[in-house]
């Protein structure tokens, strides 16, 4: 844990040692996120309406960051997440680090790594490590406003359940102001 939270700032310093030349800025993040999976009760009769695909989770994220340059940037966030199926809550809390892989007419291509821990504030909620692989678009608004859209693979570190963690991937959109 100390070897990367080492290496993370090390990487924030070298980034704004070098990016001298272009001021960098803070920004508010947010994004709803779901999770999909199979239905249980889906059957082959076209009579009881039941869908194939259903969603397994909900993801709400909001954090807080600095854009150093236009390619790095990094971010604190916080969320809550429910797993219906798993009857599962989390409060994570993490740090992210995201470099842009492209950027035309202001749109970003990105991707993003997190690394966290979730909180057990009440009995309900599951504690233990978060980590955060995604790939996204930041779609350029008006002002200060942007929209994004992404796809995260989430892994929780918990004790308790099956093989020790639960993976998910989510679909999400969200918004960035600058």
């Amino acid at each position: 844990m100390k070897k990367v939270l080492l290496l993370f700032i090390f990487t924030l310093i070298s980034q704004h040692i070098n990016s001298q030349n272009s001021k960098g800025k803070p920004f508010i993040t947010g994004s709803l996120n779901t999770t999909f999976g199979i239905n249980q009760h889906y059957t082959l009769d076209p009579d009881d309406d039941e869908p194939l695909i259903v969603p397994a989770a909900f993801l709400f994220r909001v954090g807080i960051g600095y854009q150093f340059n236009n390619r790095w940037a990094a971010s604190l966030n916080a969320g809550y997440d429910f797993h219906f199926k798993h009857d599962i809550a989390a409060f994570p809390t993490y740090a992210s680090l995201r470099y842009n892989i492209t950027e035309d007419a202001n749109d970003l291509f990105f991707v993003e790594t997190s690394y966290g821990k979730m909180w057990r504030p009440a009995v309900r909620f599951e504690d233990g490590k978060y980590y955060k692989l995604g790939v996204g678009l930041q779609i350029a608004g008006n002002g200060r406003w942007h929209t994004i859209i992404r796809l995260d693979f989430h892994r929780k570190a918990i004790l308790d359940f099956k093989n020790g963690h639960l993976d998910s991937i989510s679909l999400g959109v969200g918004f960035s102001f600058l």
